[in-house]
């Protein structure tokens, strides 16, 4: 079993940063690809950034593009989400999950990991 905890959220105004991290424990992940997803109120869970196992593979999405960076140190077993440039649109909680792959490579879909962290809030002030 693999246990996920993030921290770094909090509460930051419009053109901010923040670093999100997810420590991971009860096993080492570093043959799990690793990703970030955020759910603001009253809307569905969606994807913001994957990292593969070996970090070589990268995904963002549209909105986050440019702004975020996801990265890794399998020798701390920590993932992390650096968010620059900080709009009011990211204000949500953000989640760290994680699932075992044979093969490097980055995963997109929420249905296909299989462990997942408590979540951290990020509230982006106007």
């Amino acid at each position: 079993q693999v246990q996920l905890v993030e921290s770094g959220g909090g509460l930051v105004q419009a053109g901010g940063s923040l670093r999100l991290s997810c420590a991971a424990s009860g096993r080492s992940v570093s043959s799990y690809a690793m990703g970030w997803f955020r759910q603001a109120p009253g809307k569905e869970r969606e994807f913001v950034a994957a990292i593969s196992w070996s970090g070589g593979n990268l995904y963002y999405a549209d909105s986050v593009k440019g702004r975020f960076t996801i990265s890794r140190d399998n020798a701390k077993n920590t993932v992390y989400l650096q968010m620059n440039s900080l709009k009011p649109e990211d204000t949500a909680v953000y989640y760290c999950a994680a699932v075992y792959l044979a093969v490097a490579g980055a995963v997109r879909n929420s249905y296909e990991y299989d462990y997942w962290g408590q979540g951290t809030q990020v509230t982006v002030s106007s």
